[in-house]
């Protein structure tokens, strides 16, 4: 076995820093190289998973403004692979998670880009026609949103809990050979973290985190709001 080596950077410099700016910098470029290694190490981990679960039942959600009936197995159009977000937005809530409504801000602009590879729909356990209520004013146009009420199917992939409470769960399916199976899904939301840590369990689709990441204050105390002044 061949171990990797960590190659210098190339020199790169910007107007007017310091020699000391230049050194930390270059240190911090080699982190982010074994960071981007360790990234690539994870996700090919990842694909090699074994087969998960087969999911044990064709839900029935709903879509549409005429709430029409459409089969889990549907969602996957003419795509193997499914992605299927969990939006916290159960019947019981006044009113949708900020968050992962910052979340499909984002990926509404994504879906026809995502598609071109894999099925992405969102589910939620409220009536389909309060999802749209939501989503219609929000500018979401792309993404498909399906209501999973009357279902076990939040509950059953950990977008629900026993207590009614919703979480923002990314699962992905895949379908071969007749059947669908469960592929993944972002447990690191259920995963012991640091004390003052994030779960960080769906950062990865959520370009606000990696942006403020970047900045020199960085992510600070700020949530997302549902709306600003």
């Amino acid at each position: 076995m061949v171990e990797k080596t960590m190659q210098k950077p190339d020199v790169v410099s910007f107007p007017g820093e310091s020699a000391a700016y230049r050194e930390a910098r270059d240190r911090l470029l080699e982190a982010e190289i074994a960071l981007r290694r360790q990234t690539e190490a994870v996700a090919e981990q990842r694909r090699a998973l074994p087969p998960g679960g087969v999911v044990p039942q064709d839900y029935l959600f709903h879509e549409g403004a005429d709430g029409r009936p459409v089969r889990f197995s549907e969602l996957f159009g003419d795509k193997s692979v499914l992605l299927l977000y969990s939006f916290m937005y159960g019947p019981a809530m006044e009113r949708p998670c900020p968050s992962c409504s910052s979340i499909l801000d984002a990926l509404d602009g994504q879906v026809p880009h995502v598609m071109q590879m894999a099925a992405l729909a969102v589910v939620a356990q409220s009536p389909i026609e309060r999802i749209l209520a939501f989503a219609g004013p929000r500018g979401w146009r792309r993404l498909r949103l399906v209501s999973a009420a009357g279902t076990s199917y939040q509950r059953d992939y950990k977008g629900e809990d026993a207590g009614g409470s919703q979480w923002p769960i990314l699962n992905v399916f895949r379908r071969a050979g007749g059947e669908i199976r469960h592929v993944w899904s972002t447990e690191l939301a259920f995963a012991p973290r640091d004390p003052g840590q994030d779960p960080r369990h769906v950062d990865f689709i959520w370009p606000l985190w990696g942006l403020l990441d970047v900045s020199p204050e960085g992510r600070g105390d700020f949530h997302p709001r549902l709306e600003y002044a």
